[in-house]
């Protein structure tokens, strides 16, 4: 009997956090992940929690449970990085994230005893390396994903900074940010138990706004100023880490320095390529075949193997190689740019321009309605009947693959949802 409440609880969990479009499909390992971050009782109470942001007194009265125990228990997860709190007017209100970008990486954003994180990360290794359906699911569902490249700043001619818009910029992240927070790269600490991390710097993730005000104060990440952290950004160009970060225009939470080789984004780039599972810069290497000596330096740094060497087909030089570039895999970070030594690269604006959503709740939407689950942001109490049978009744209509493909048309990320997010937000 108990196995099967043991069981009963991680599975309740796992449809809780599959209600978000980010969610993580059942696996064996992941129930033995989710038993190494919450306990049975507290799996089963936050598989009740609802999706939007909320206060002690909403989870008490789900829970079915006094005020003072609800608001201990909430602040026993937010201590822990499972739930992220936040001040709203005055009040403590909060949320529990997805688990990417999320509490599996809040996991291993700092040194702790109270976890294995050893074997913790041996199972999200297993978890997300091995088995595929997670990753896949993360980075390739719909056309709008969770993250974006960012230009690699030093890349930039002075031509090309009259293209960029503030919001394509890290620096600029970094200087508008409420709160900055620096913590360790979940993807090589993860790889360091596994002994498989590279040698670039680990204490580098950024977390900014409410996602670093909550870390800091719960000690999952330290507070740094404006200066250190553009500082950070230039130690990660040195290393040529590729800034992956929030697909959002307006209050980004995260921004990872990603090499090639531990980190799930960059991974995910090169498995599941041809499903474009980050969305790219607005630019493209411009390679100038006249100079390039085919040294290789570019393909060397390429996180995603976008650049490879062919024949120069050069008559008087039958060995002769030169870079060629895959537009089609092409992040547009500009790290190849940076390192040519002989200057062969320049950066250029692609055809279209990328598509970036307003914020947050924007992406949320339009990701919700891609993958036919946005029936769950609008009936979010799930403790409710009548919110259920309304759910399940939308449900059924959004996976009719006309609606579908009405509903997720380009309208969606047009300037009407914009104001309209921003007028929900007043």
């Amino acid at each position: 009997m108990a196995h099967h409440t043991i069981k009963s609880s991680y599975a309740q969990l796992t449809e809780r956090l599959n209600r978000f479009p980010l969610g993580a499909p059942p696996s064996k390992l992941l129930f033995e992940i989710l038993k190494m971050l919450f306990s049975e009782k507290e799996a089963e109470l936050v598989a009740l929690l609802p999706i939007k942001p909320f206060n002690a007194e909403k989870a008490s009265r789900i829970w079915k449970m006094d005020l003072p125990k609800a608001q201990h228990i909430l602040d026993k997860l937010a201590s822990r990085a499972i739930l992220v709190d936040m001040e709203q007017n005055g009040e403590s209100v909060y949320a529990l994230p997805p688990p990417m970008a999320g509490f599996f990486e809040f996991s291993l954003m700092r040194i702790r005893d109270d976890i294995d994180q050893k074997v913790l990360s041996e199972l999200f290794f297993e978890y997300m390396n091995v088995e595929e359906d997670f990753i896949k699911d993360l980075f390739t569902r719909g056309e709008t994903q969770l993250g974006r490249a960012f230009v690699n700043e030093p890349a930039l001619s002075a031509e090309n900074a009259l293209h960029v818009l503030d919001y394509e910029r890290a620096s600029m992240v970094i200087e508008e940010a409420s709160h900055r927070a620096i913590g360790l790269c979940y993807c090589r600490h993860k790889m360091e138990h596994a002994s498989k991390a590279c040698d670039a710097p680990q204490d580098i993730c950024m977390t900014f706004n409410n996602s670093a005000a909550s870390l800091i104060k719960h000690g999952h990440a330290r507070s740094v100023d404006k200066k250190e952290c553009l500082d950070l950004l230039d130690l990660a160009y040195e290393h040529n880490l590729v800034q992956f970060g929030e697909n959002v225009r307006e209050s980004v939470n995260f921004i990872c320095n990603c090499c090639g080789c531990c980190c799930e984004a960059m991974i995910a780039a090169r498995r599941f390529a041809f499903d474009h599972p980050v969305h790219t810069t607005n630019f493209l290497p411009d390679i100038q075949m006249e100079t390039c000596n085919g040294c290789g330096r570019c393909v060397s740094v390429c996180p995603v193997e976008a650049m490879t060497l062919v024949s120069a087909n050069d008559a008087d030089k039958p060995k002769m190689k030169a870079a060629k570039l895959d537009d089609e895999l092409c992040l547009g970070c500009g790290v190849c740019v940076r390192n040519c030594p002989q200057e062969s690269l320049t950066l250029k604006s692609r055809e279209n321009r990328v598509i970036t959503p307003l914020n947050g709740t924007h992406r949320i939407v339009v990701m919700a309605i891609e993958r036919g689950n946005f029936q769950n942001l609008l009936f979010d109490n799930r403790v409710l009947w009548s919110h259920r049978a309304l759910a399940g009744v939308l449900g059924v209509i959004l996976q009719l693959p006309p609606v579908k493909q009405i509903m997720a048309t380009q309208q969606v990320k047009s300037r009407y949802m914009e104001t309209l997010v921003r007028y929900m937000a007043k």
